[in-house]
């Protein structure tokens, strides 16, 4: 199909596909003349999978690039997705607080994954993360938040197993790797949609003295 095409397709026009080529988001398409690209399903399926993690995961055009970059890659694994997925949606931590006070957070943090039986090292982007959010608590003497951290956590590993679990009936590899992508990158929206929608119902019912039916 010729750039036109694929762009009602994809409902990506034509200037934005091309500025995606220029930044590395989206493959060439085959050159069949000086003058015309021809471009296929790959490609739709390309467009579909960027607009999701810009327009809907919020990512960076870095961030993205990155993304697709190993997706892309012949050596790519399912749990090395994982982290490239991990990095793009987390943001980078702002250090705060003294030496003392973020080596108590760590502690805190570690404990917390070690409570949970987590196999998991203070790399992942997620980790120290949750440090800088137990230093903002403490900063902010919300010691009441703090205590909520284990119920994130039980929620949190109920999940990851749900969602990685999914992808074992994934026949393809190239499946497989873009449901990691997806399920990282969309599900971090999903669930911050989900709470939004929890908080205004829990917030409604303990207003007017209602109980949560089973």
């Amino acid at each position: 199909m010729r750039i036109g095409e694929l762009a009602r397709r994809t409902g990506v026009p034509v200037p934005t596909i091309k500025y995606y080529s220029r930044e590395g988001l989206l493959p060439p398409g085959e050159r069949t003349s000086p003058n015309q690209v021809a471009y296929d399903d790959s490609h739709v399926r390309r467009l579909k999978l960027i607009r999701a993690m810009l327009e809907v995961g919020g990512l960076s055009i870095a961030a993205a690039r990155d993304v697709l970059s190993e997706v892309d890659s012949p050596t790519r694994t399912v749990h090395g997705m994982l982290g490239v997925a991990q990095s793009a949606v987390t943001r980078a931590a702002v250090e705060r607080g003294t030496d003392e006070d973020r080596e108590r957070a760590e502690g805190e943090v570690r404990e917390l994954v070690l409570r949970h039986g987590w196999a998991a090292k203070p790399e992942n982007p997620g980790w120290q993360a949750l440090v800088q959010i137990v230093l903002t608590y403490r900063d902010l003497d919300r010691g009441d938040l703090l205590t909520l951290l284990d119920k994130y956590a039980a929620a949190a590993g109920e999940l990851a197993v749900a969602e990685l679990g999914a992808l074992a009936d994934v026949p393809s590899a190239d499946g497989k790797v873009e449901g990691v992508v997806l399920g990282t990158v969309l599900g971090d929206a999903a669930m911050a949609a989900l709470r939004r929608i929890a908080q205004e119902d829990a917030s409604g019912r303990i207003r007017s003295g209602r109980r949560h039916s089973a």
